[in-house]
């Protein structure tokens, strides 16, 4: 079992920054590949970005890509999302999420991912 804990979310006028981090506890952190998604009001989750066991391996969606950057530091078992340039569109809830393993034709596949945070809300007024 993994326990996903995010953190970091706000409300940040458009063109601002901000990083979350969701922390992880249970197995060993290193095994997983971790995920964002964000559900905006109304909609279906959406894949945001994922990073391989080691983070050097990163994937993005293409309306967030040059904007937002996914690290991850497997000594505090720790995953996060770096929001720059933020838009209204941005605004959702964010979620983590982890999975053993992935190839590149899975990552935006919420339902492959085994584990998720409860999730940290991202508003970004105009």
């Amino acid at each position: 079992q993994v326990r996903l804990v995010e953190s970091g979310g706000g409300l940040v006028q458009a063109g601002g920054s901000l990083r979350l981090s969701c922390v992880a506890s249970g197995r060993t952190f290193s095994e997983y590949a971790m995920a964002w998604f964000r559900q905006a009001p109304g909609k279906e989750r959406e894949f945001v970005a994922i990073a391989g066991w080691t983070g050097f391996t990163t994937y993005y969606a293409d309306s967030v890509k040059g904007r937002f950057t996914i690290s991850r530091d497997n000594a505090k078992n720790t995953v996060y999302l770096q929001m720059n340039s933020l838009e209204p569109e941005d605004t959702a809830v964010y979620y983590c999420a982890a999975r053993p393993q992935f190839t590149r034709a899975t990552i935006a596949t919420a339902a492959l991912y085994d584990y998720w945070g409860q999730g940290t809300q991202v508003t970004v007024s105009s």
